[in-house]
């Protein structure tokens, strides 16, 4: 089956739904969802612990909770989706060929696409850890779908690798599920979550979390039997003579998120080496005209109300490019990490229009300031108690900034920590 459509939206959770929402809001109405999953949602379906929507609801609810406010405004605006629904490939000319239990093999000819496919975790292969290959070894997102929606224990003794978000909260999880959960090893010098998860997750349920500590061997044949922790030096290599044998039925893996961008590389698109995601410039667009991208596809976001309105503002550019395919231009000024500084999001400005620029720092800083300078000018400052790499931080800026910014050649964004 062919089929021309407007706007074709690859994945149906919370990037997918606030940007169709958007698209939709924009005067487009000939607009499609697709997802793989049966449900639409995504991630957030299997996040049934609070804390999302405080920014964009002003109110704590549940992953799954949040993620119905936009399932239901999707369906008010009658925006039709596909579940069951897997896109094998998308060409430079915006064609998505999808396949369907219902419809067989589907090619859609869009004017614009949303890339909204999400993240993944990395997994026991990226991390090359010695030992056998038993059961027991889970990634913390299987781990978290296990329990809270397929009703099953992964284990009963619990080793938790790696101090991401999903991996503190499932082991507060799996400690009110009646697990023991041993410790939490982290390699960093400083966890990669939240200052509130670490709070909440371990230190309010005594569970020890072992920083410059990682994993260096897994033990057992059938299933797990005990993992080999070790201390890590300034360069990550483990100390031997730190070993220790732990005891355990299951590792559980927190080792970091990766855009799931096999599509987007399909397609040629211009990426970001740290980020993982496509380069885009303040209206999401990515260096394909009329295909854009938010979401944990374009960076992976600290949290879920980042992304509905980044997402927010790539369907409204996508509904403005379907009514008015506009020119593209050739001037773009690009936005360069400075001191502290990881990645910047947008990558890149085509027009001197107010926006925010979102980004992350390398390492833990105390008070300090956001720099942003254009031509070794100073432009603009701000303010911070405290800056750590697992949350994300936003720079808004104003139309007279943005102007001064189109007009220059050399755009930094610094973080700068006072003196002692």
């Amino acid at each position: 089956m062919n089929r021309k459509i407007d706007t074709l939206i690859v994945g149906g959770g919370p990037a997918g739904l606030a940007a169709a929402c958007a698209c939709y809001d924009g005067g487009v109405r000939d607009i499609l969802i697709v997802e793989r999953d049966v449900h639409l949602g995504g991630i957030l379906q299997q996040c049934i612990h609070n804390g999302f929507g405080l920014q964009w609801f002003k109110e704590e609810l549940t992953g799954p909770e949040y993620a119905q406010r936009f399932v239901d405004e999707a369906a008010k605006r009658e925006i039709p989706y596909m579940t069951e629904t897997m896109v094998l490939e998308i060409t430079k000319d915006k064609k998505v060929y999808c396949v369907n239990p219902d419809e067989g093999v589907v090619v859609f000819e869009c004017k614009t696409i949303i890339l909204a496919m999400g993240c993944r975790e990395r997994v026991r292969g990226n991390l090359k850890i010695p030992g056998t290959r038993p059961a027991g070894v889970y990634s913390a997102g299987l781990a978290q779908r296990l329990v809270n929606l397929e009703g099953v224990m992964p284990g009963k003794e619990v080793v938790i690798l790696g101090s991401g978000d999903i991996g503190l909260i499932m082991a507060r999880r799996m400690k009110w599920e009646g697990a023991d959960v041993k410790m939490v090893c982290e390699i960093m010098p400083y966890s990669s979550g939240l200052a509130r998860n670490i709070q909440q997750c371990l230190k309010d349920n005594d569970i020890p979390l072992h920083l410059n500590t990682t994993v260096v061997k897994v033990h057992g044949k059938k299933r797990v039997e005990g993992v080999t922790i070790a201390k890590v030096d300034e360069n990550r290599r483990p100390i031997k003579e730190t070993e220790q044998f732990v005891p355990c039925d299951t590792l559980m893996l927190s080792v970091g998120l990766l855009p799931e961008n096999e599509l987007s590389r399909g397609m040629d698109l211009v990426m970001d080496p740290v980020t993982g995601g496509p380069a885009v410039d303040e209206n999401r667009q990515t260096s394909v005209p009329g295909v854009y991208a938010c979401g944990n596809v374009l960076h992976v976001h600290d949290i879920v109300d980042f992304v509905s309105k980044e997402s927010m503002i790539a369907g409204a550019a996508a509904a403005e490019y379907v009514k008015n395919e506009p020119e593209q231009g050739t001037k773009a000024v690009t936005m360069q990490p400075g001191t502290n500084v990881r990645y910047i999001v947008p990558q890149r400005l085509v027009a001197p229009e107010a926006c925010s620029l979102y980004f992350r720092v390398g390492s833990p800083l105390g008070a300090g300031e956001i720099r942003l300078t254009a031509d070794g000018e100073t432009l603009l400052t701000r303010k911070f108690i405290r800056a750590v790499p697992g949350e994300m931080e936003e720079l808004p800026l104003k139309q007279e900034i943005a102007e001064k910014l189109y007009n220059a050649k050399d755009v930094v964004v610094s973080a700068i920590e006072k003196e002692a």
